[in-house]
This record gives C-alpha cells, sequence and structure tokens, in this order.
C-alpha cells in the first residue's frame, strides 16, 4: 500500500524557476483535485497487522498517526524542502516548536552551542533559560563578525551553530558562506524572515534551515506552523525527537501553508517594493535616529545584502526619537498599519520589539539585541504603497509633537 494516491498532477520539475515550484509544489497527497487537498484526520486504519506494523516503524508515514505524519503536512513539507533545495522537511506546530525540535533533538548534556546575540526574544530565552537546565552550554557571538563564529567552535564539543540571518529586529546578516564552511557542528539558519525566494542557506553549505512558517510562507495571519529542513539524514533524526516532543503541525495550518507558498513571490514583491520606498523616505527624516533595511546603500552590510539576498524583504526596522513615549506615541498614531506582533502577511503591521517580542530580556541582552525603547519593526503588506507611507508620516508628525 503506498502513501500516494493515483491520478497525482505533476509537481515542479528540474530547471523551473522557484517561483514557479512555489506555486506547483506539495500536491503529493491530492490526487488530481487541483487545490491541495486536507486530510483531517488524526489516525488512519491500517488493512492488517503486518501494515501496521511497518507504518509504525517507518519514519514520517503519512497514514498511521497524526504525530508521526499526515498527507496535508507531508505535502507541505515536500514543497517547502524543494524550495529550499533539501532532501526532506519536517513540520512543527510552530517556529519556536521546529526551533526547539532542532536545538533539543541534536543536542544533550555536556554539548556546546554556539549562537548569536541578535536573535528573535523567544530563541534567545531557549538558549540562556532552557538550555542550561539540560547542561547544554552556549556562546554567543557576534553575529556579523564570522571570526567570532569560527573562534568560539569548540573542536569535539560544539554540536551546534545556530544563526538568525536576517535576524529580528535589526535585520543584522550573517555570512552564510562563512557560516557553511564552519567544519563539524550542525549549522542552522533560521531564514524567516528572508524566505526560500530571498535566500537558500543550504546552498552556502548550512546543514539545516529553519522557518517560522506562520509569517510570509503561510501569509495570511491564519495559520501557527513551522518547519526545519536539510538532508533525509538529519531530518530523520529530528523526527525521531519530534515524535516525542509532540509539537505536531496541524493539517489545518498545513493546508494554509500550502496556500500561502502559491502567492508567496507576487507578495514579497509587493512588500519588498513597499518597504524599499519607505526605507528611502524615512531615511532622513527629522523623527528617525536611523533605519535599518537590506536595500539600502547605507545599510551596515549593504555589500552582503548585495551577495546574499536575492530580494530585500518586506520588514523594516526604524528608531523613532523620543524613546519609550516616542515609540508608543507613534505606533499607537497609525491607522493602516497596525498594532500586531507578526510579519509576512497582507496587512502592515507594527510592533514595538522592546515591549513584546523582546520583553522578555533582561537590560543588557536588548542592548545587545540593539533594540531600544523607541525601535520600531514594521512588515509592510500589500496595501497601497502611498498609502503606508503616508500612514507612517502622519503617525510620525503625531510622536514627534508629544
Amino acid at each position: 500500500m503506498t502513501d500516494t494516491p493515483p491520478d497525482t498532477p505533476a509537481g515542479p520539475e528540474p530547471g523551473q524557476r522557484l517561483q514557479t515550484r512555489a506555486v506547483r509544489g506539495g500536491r503529493g497527497h491530492s490526487g488530481d483535485a487541483l487545490a491541495p487537498a486536507l486530510w483531517a484526520s488524526s489516525a488512519f486504519v491500517s488493512p492488517s497487522v503486518d501494515e501496521a506494523r511497518r507504518r509504525a516503524t517507518s519514519t514520517g508515514a503519512a497514514r498511521f498517526y497524526g504525530r508521526y505524519g499526515n498527507p496535508t503536512v507531508a505535502d507541505f513539507e515536500s514543497a517547502v524542502a524543494d524550495l529550499e533545495g533539501a532532501e526532506a522537511g519536517r513540520a512543527f506546530a510552530s517556529g519556536m516548536g521546529a526551533i526547539s525540535g532542532v536545538v533539543l533533538g541534536i543536542c544533550s548534556t555536556g554539548d556546546h552551542i554556539v549562537t548569536q546575540r541578535q536573535l528573535y526574544g523567544g530563541t534567545q530565552l531557549l538558549f540562556t533559560a532552557v538550555c542550561p537546565r539540560f547542561g547544554i552550554d552556549v556562546t554567543f557571538v557576534e553575529g556579523t563578525d564570522p571570526d567570532e563564529w569560527d573562534a568560539a567552535v569548540r573542536p569535539g564539543k560544539t554540536v551546534l551553530c545556530f544563526a538568525e540571518t536576517p535576524a529580528n529586529p535589526r535585520l543584522d546578516l550573517v555570512d552564510l558562506d562563512r557560516l557553511g564552511a564552519i567544519a563539524g557542528p550542525v549549522t542552522v539558519v533560521d531564514s524567516t524572515i528572508a524566505t526560500p525566494l530571498g535566500q537558500r542557506p543550504l546552498e552556502h553549505g548550512v546543514d539545516l534551515v529553519v522557518h517560522s512558517a506562520t509569517k510570509a510562507l503561510a501569509g495570511h495571519n491564519d495559520a501557527t506552523l513551522g518547519i526545519a529542513c536539510g538532508s533525509q539524514e538529519l531530518i530523520d533524526w529530528i523526527w525521531g525527537f519530534s515524535v516525542l516532543q509532540g509539537a505536531t503541525a496541524s493539517p489545518f495550518d498545513a493546508l494554509n501553508g500550502l496556500r500561502g507558498l502559491r502567492t508567496l513571490a507576487v507578495r514579497l514583491r509587493q512588500q519588498t517594493e513597499t518597504a524599499q520606498r519607505l526605507a528611502e523616505t524615512l531615511e532622513h527624516h527629522p523623527a528617525i535616529e536611523c533605519v535599518c533595511y537590506p536595500g539600502l546603500d547605507t545599510f551596515p552590510q549593504a555589500e552582503l545584502a548585495r551577495r546574499q539576498l536575492d530580494v530585500a524583504g518586506g520588514l523594516l526596522t526604524f528608531d523613532v526619537r523620543g524613546g519609550l513615549e516616542g515609540g508608543r506615541r507613534f505606533v499607537e498614531a497609525t491607522r493602516i498599519a497596525q498594532l500586531a506582533t507578526s510579519l509576512g502577511g497582507p496587512e502592515t503591521l507594527v510592533t514595538h520589539p522592546a515591549s513584546t517580542t523582546h520583553v522578555g530580556l533582561l537590560p543588557e541582552e536588548l542592548a545587545a539585541a540593539e533594540t531600544g525603547p523607541g525601535t520600531i519593526r514594521l512588515s509592510d503588506g500589500l496595501e497601497h504603497p502611498d498609502d503606508v507611507v503616508a500612514d507612517v508620516l502622519a503617525a510620525l508628525d503625531i510622536s514627534a509633537g508629544g
């Protein structure tokens, strides 16, 4: 008995561009349906004891029990893995589910991890609060300095090097070629902000790539989803831990993830256009202290951005003058841009990291992440660029006026 039904439409073909592959991928369990099929069942009937045993002892069986796999989830995994140039993928119930599944699935007591100071707040708390409880040692380095990564690795001791690039919230970049060249540890990149259309870490020698697919991959603010992609061997190992971890991706969210992939290219193009225009507008605005956006020539790592990123993306970060009160007045004054903690969706969103995504960090950790009281993260949506720019400028006038 096969896990793939007959009459399955042709998926992506070798040589097709990523935009085409995003539209055509993830159809392995949909039969002849044009749209991805939802397999909502949490369990499947086995025709015999022998077949039940085969499924129970198989890695990633799509038709056995929901915690092991699901046909809709498997299609989402295969679609993202194809975009990343990976052999396999494992989906999780959230981005943090994927990150913790990778970290705790690979590392054990006595192991050593090297990671960067510029991280999403939840990831940083995993490394500072959870890993030490399990006896896992973590060294933090300046993510933008490849030499610090190299120097921090302890031969025979370092098991994992974990990077986030572009990093949340200031979009700092890690040199993927240098990271991928580190010998010994498993190298992992959180590529949520870039998406596979912005960069493909595995092509730089990195071992694993993870995404919070809740963001741009699903892209409509209606799915909570994560995924890790890499070699079949690594994904099989992580799968074994993830079945026990239990952070299983919902087939409903995986379906929304598949839907989102089909419009990822056009959404990313529109969001990048708006972000570039907004970044150029804000760069010399008197109410702004600085703007961080990889598409600007003034971006500190502009040369690396041009070499490493195919698109600059729809996320930008800026510091509003006036500190906490200036930032508060700004995010509460926008009308099109809404105050919500996410990114990559169709609505333009503003986030005040110090009070949301990074609220659990100590002052010195916030400083290390270059996150101040007036730092604003803005995720451009699909509204008209003129309206987004006008909304931000009007809010800045209110913020500056006090």
